[in-house]
């Protein structure tokens, strides 16, 4: 017997700049929205019949329209709204999925000043969050960035790991460390000053990175995690993902030439990868 399994259905990338008029500055939001629905569609996959199915443009447009009447503050309030919103409408709906990512747009400055009406997008790194609620279940939070690229230039290093017949790298206790940082933390209830956490989240992460001596990329990741569960109770676990961004030592000595950790080669591919969760244990 062939049976329908687990399935959802939704609009993706659905792009757009929220610009909030204040009376002496402006605020500029860009945000690309994910729906997913989860419900009774079966007869949509297996007789084609699309009765209960609510159109994919219609969820792009329902983006639109809740952003101009919306008064939050934050993605996480947004995609609360927006869950009200589908699950209110649709009874055929079971949970309702809202992930949002933000573009990193400041205030362009300008004689040394923010200018109140112009930006700037300084860097690639996006905010994030997914919230989640089932029709009958509580709403899940979770929040967090992507794509934030940082670097030291001292106190890391990398020694005392197994070597082999197919080992070339060289112990070192002064090395370079970058990484694309990924980060999604989850709150203990629906319920929080985002924005606030976000911030405080944010400086304890980089803050812990250009800090901490770190004996390996693991090492400086849980140090991280830990710092980051320490300063915000409201956060049950968090998840940290650090692609070990390489820069290579140059070998100078071919051309008569010395280099005590100065010129390096950065290379993307391949890279190291390194993945944790980091949990409260209450």
């Amino acid at each position: 017997m062939i049976t329908l399994g687990e399935n959802c259905y939704g609009k993706s990338r659905v792009r757009v700049v929220r610009v909030k008029r204040g009376v002496n500055s402006n605020d500029l939001r860009e945000w690309a929205v994910e729906i997913l629905l989860r419900g009774d569609f079966e007869t949509c996959f297996t007789d084609g019949d699309n009765s209960k199915i609510l159109p994919t443009d219609t969820m792009k447009n329902t983006v639109y329209s809740l952003a101009r009447k919306s008064s939050s503050e934050s993605m996480e309030e947004f995609a609360k709204e927006l869950l009200d919103f589908l699950l209110r409408g649709n009874p055929q709906v079971s949970q309702a999925d809202v992930s949002i990512s933000s573009k990193a747009w400041e205030h362009l400055t300008n004689g040394g000043k923010p200018h109140p009406t112009a930006f700037v997008q300084s860097s690639g790194e996006r905010q994030t969050t997914k919230v989640s609620r089932a029709r009958d279940g509580e709403t899940s939070v979770s929040s967090g960035l992507e794509n934030l690229i940082i670097m030291k230039t001292t106190k890391s290093g990398f020694e005392g790991y197994i070597q082999d017949s197919l080992t070339t790298l060289s112990p070192t206790d002064d090395r370079l460390l970058g990484t694309a940082l990924r980060a999604m933390w989850k709150y203990k209830r629906a319920e929080c000053d985002f924005n606030g956490l976000r911030k405080k989240i944010r400086e304890t992460l980089v803050g812990v990175f250009a800090d901490h001596d770190s004996k390996s990329v693991q090492h400086t990741l849980y140090a991280m995690g830990e710092a980051a569960l320490k300063i915000a109770p409201e956060v049950s676990e968090i998840e940290l993902a650090m692609p070990n961004i390489h820069c290579l030592l140059v070998d100078l000595s071919r051309f008569g030439q010395d280099n005590p950790n100065e010129i390096f080669v950065p290379t993307d591919e391949p890279h190291g990868y390194i993945e944790a969760r980091i949990q409260r244990q209450d």
